[in-house]
């Protein structure tokens, strides 16, 4: 199987996790986690986990690089700017997708917004920010913010242009596959999500399941480093894409403990998806998935993954 260096973008994997910190009440657009509630949340992952990955370059990130810096903590963000549909997609298998020509150029503008922020955040905390992502599941067939590869492409060479940082793109791994090979050959490393329970695969195959999916795009690209930005295993569903049964405390433990393993052991930088529950994801239904991929309950509590390093 290849293996990809990280030499030569200068990052040395360790424990990785993505981290959101909002909480019951509060979502992105409206209220946002306070300094102490992102203390409260940092301190929990401190000394656990040494790289953290954001979604956006909104506020929230603006208060997390502010207790990093007071509080003195050990941790290396990997900055996104998160960008939004540039093109109707019909495809997509929800209720989204499909926008105005208004909505879409004032996307527009919005996405060269972020895309700037997230260059002046870069080069404000170089000391923080270890890499940098220019959006987040653009490209993939189902989603509902579509960007073109080519305008992604655009964004990355702007980021590179004006920053130090390695630029990245996390998407799933299929399109790494089937179509972005431009995209691929311009960032300076290719981020991919594989989540074996949204393919409805058991916990007994997840693992190889996942080996697969990361071992197929780094045969495809061999002289390109590949990170891992997104794998996990939620706790609870209301049968939406996911069947209710396999998906627990226990299973997301084995996915949790396994996945690290294997990590570690082939020294491939995996960001665990994700650090604590949010509630404000997806449908109103309590037991809708997408509410429960965290390592930690909404109230932070530690579910069973975290429950002998983290105890309640």
């Amino acid at each position: 199987m290849p293996m990809n260096t990280f030499d030569a973008i200068k990052i040395t994997p360790g424990r990785a996790i993505c981290y959101s910190g909002f909480r019951q009440g509060q979502n992105p657009g409206g209220i946002y986690p306070g300094y102490e509630e992102v203390k409260e949340d940092l301190l929990l992952l401190h000394g656990h986990w040494k790289y953290l990955r954001l979604f956006d370059c909104d506020r929230h990130a603006e208060t997390v690089l502010e207790v990093i810096r007071k509080e003195k903590l050990d941790f290396q963000l990997m900055l996104s700017a998160y960008i939004t549909a540039e093109m109707n997609n019909f495809n997509c298998p929800w209720n989204g997708g499909v926008y105005s020509e208004e909505r879409l150029e004032r996307n527009r503008v919005h996405n060269m917004n972020s895309i700037n922020c997230l260059i002046e955040m870069a080069n404000q905390h170089s000391d923080i920010i270890f890499s940098l992502s220019v959006g987040n599941e653009a490209c993939v067939e189902w989603t509902d913010h579509y960007v073109p590869e080519k305008k992604v492409l655009s964004y990355v060479k702007q980021v590179k242009s004006k920053t130090d940082k390695p630029v990245t793109f996390c998407e799933n791994y299929v399109p790494w596959l089937v179509k972005l090979e431009k995209l691929a050959n311009e960032v300076d490393f290719i981020s991919i999500h594989t989540y074996p329970v949204w393919e409805y695969k058991h916990i007994s195959e997840a693992l190889e399941y996942t080996k697969d999916n990361y071992y197929s795009v780094a045969r495809k690209y061999p002289h390109k480093p590949v990170v891992i930005t997104e794998a996990g295993w939620a706790t609870d569903s209301n049968g939406r894409g996911i069947h209710p049964e396999n998906v627990n405390e226990n299973y997301q433990k084995k996915y949790f403990e396994n996945l690290m393993q294997w990590a570690e052991k082939e020294n491939i930088l995996t960001f665990f998806f994700e650090a604590f529950d949010e509630k404000w994801k997806g449908s109103p239904e309590p037991s809708e998935p997408e509410k429960h991929w965290g390592l930690f309950k909404n109230d932070r509590t530690p579910k069973l993954a975290v429950s002998k390093i983290i105890p309640e």
